[in-house]
């Protein structure tokens, strides 16, 4: 395993800037890398294996976009720039469009190509390998998973109408650092991101033995977030559906039991409420750090005060934080977070893989949308009954559109500060109802509030490592 590490290691010393440049000042001088190139599935799967660049690497910039959260002025301001990433993040929360930063594109890119190094590999080897489909079927997820969670900032949000000429973002399908990258459509980048989760199903299996490896289970539960995004809630009820039927467990959040004893309820001290890999987890993956410490993001009134006295998740999801000597600050912050991780600090990462819980809502929401309100509301109450103070009493739903509306409150605030709020603000936005405008009041400064369908919905692509070595088109402004 070693050795495996230390051919991907090396690998990743050319990878990014000749990825996506093709730009022949990056190519005049290559490395020797015969001894470098993977060769066997063991060695690929040494290169999926690699926690911190295939599950660690997705972006946050959408959370730091989006309204779970606010800073006040002085917490804003010791925010320090020493790190890009916080710089990146801040940027991002008051929205001001710059294409400085790249960080999180480069990461995404890095998984990519990560996946494309062991899709020309495994190509070329015997399907009768040992692992084989488990491997291909890996690398195609997690292309197809890194592609998606690009696409939900570089790219507009999906419509049909104009996905055929709206800009995407480069489609890498190949390792090769030659082939220069050109951005398509966004129908061109769905309809991969599609095609690879699709064949990533029929090659995984259901089981995996981590969490942090892609399963079929996963594909199809990362396949329902994609056509959810896509607005194709027929198509997303089925996969939500299919994913399900393989794997619908859930935390009840009433037991103490499921619930680490590290967190105190009473106390509501300073600790994450959930363990990695628990129990509806069904794939593991978490973004860059950036912005959001639990001790200087506060969590928005208006999302706190939405739930009720007996619904757990208000003390489970949020608690007062601590200065650096320990000590309560009146803060509330997050500390709901599925990755288990809390350490105070500006470095902690957000979970924002494929769990349970979020399956059961889509289901319910594209029930909903079909006018089937007994198993939309069948599975919102599968969800609520595990998470409000018994007695449970089940919801019921007047009419499509109450069901609808009540499905995607209990989503807002299900599935708080997972990367999914942004791309639900971006999919809703199209329907009047559920539109929102976005504020941001800081240093006496109004920012421009983010309205609907608003350019800044849509991240810059980095100008320097990226528009001007390849010639790109920029997103407007």
């Amino acid at each position: 395993m070693k050795t495996h590490k230390l051919i991907y290691r090396t690998v990743l010393l050319i990878i990014f800037l000749t990825v996506l440049s093709g730009c022949d000042k990056f190519l005049d001088q290559k490395p020797d890398m015969s001894k470098a190139v993977p060769r066997t599935i063991e060695d690929c799967q040494a290169i999926l294996d690699d926690y911190n660049i295939m599950n660690r690497g997705y972006p946050e910039q959408g959370e730091a976009a989006a309204d779970n959260y606010f800073f006040s002025d002085e917490n804003f301001n010791n925010l320090y720039d020493y790190n890009v990433l916080i710089q990146e993040s801040k940027d991002n929360y008051i929205w001001n469009p710059n294409g400085e930063h790249v960080s999180q594109w480069s990461a995404g890119y890095r998984i990519v190509y990560s996946s494309n190094l062991v899709l020309d590999v495994v190509n070329n080897l015997s399907t009768n390998e040992v692992h084989f489909n488990q491997v291909k079927g890996a690398a195609l997820y997690f292309r197809a998973f890194a592609l998606y969670n690009l696409a939900q900032l570089f790219c507009k949000s999906y419509n049909e109408t104009t996905a055929n000429m709206d800009l995407g973002i480069p489609i890498r399908l190949t390792s090769d650092p030659n082939e220069i990258s050109t951005r398509g459509t966004v129908k061109d980048v769905y309809n991969q991101i599609i095609k690879d989760f699709t064949e990533a199903i029929s090659l995984l299996p259901i089981e995996v033995q981590l969490k942090s490896r892609p399963s079929k289970v996963a594909a199809y539960g990362a396949l329902a977030r994609t056509y959810l995004s896509m607005q194709d809630y027929v198509n997303a009820g089925k996969m939500a559906d299919e994913c399900l039927k393989l794997y619908n467990t859930l935390i009840d959040y009433n037991l103490k039991s499921e619930i680490p004893t590290n967190f105190t309820v009473s106390s509501k001290q300073s600790g994450a409420s959930f363990l990695r890999f628990n129990a509806e987890v069904i794939f593991q993956a978490v973004t860059l750090y950036g912005t959001l410490d639990p001790n200087l993001a506060e969590v928005s009134p208006t999302l706190y005060n939405s739930y009720s006295a007996n619904d757990r998740r208000k003390s489970v999801f949020f608690g007062e934080g601590t200065d650096w000597m320990g000590n309560p600050n009146g803060i509330l912050g997050f500390r709901g977070n599925y990755d288990g991780a809390y350490n105070g600090t500006l470095t902690s990462s957000l979970f924002m893989g494929v769990a349970t819980n979020e399956m059961y809502l889509i289901r319910a929401e594209c029930y909903a949308r079909e006018g089937n309100i007994s198993l939309a509301m069948k599975d919102l109450n599968a969800l609520l009954v595990k998470r409000m103070e018994p007695p449970y009493v089940n919801r019921t739903a007047s009419s499509t559109n109450d069901a609808l509306k009540q499905i995607l409150t209990e989503r807002r605030k299900e599935l708080v500060f997972r990367t999914l709020r942004w791309t639900d603000l971006r999919r809703l936005n199209s329907d009047p109802q559920f539109a929102v405008t976005l504020h941001r009041d800081m240093n006496a400064i109004l920012y421009t509030p983010l309205k609907p369908n608003d350019l800044r919905y849509v991240f810059l692509i980095p100008t320097k490592e990226v528009i001007d070595l390849t010639g790109m088109k920029q997103n407007p402004r």
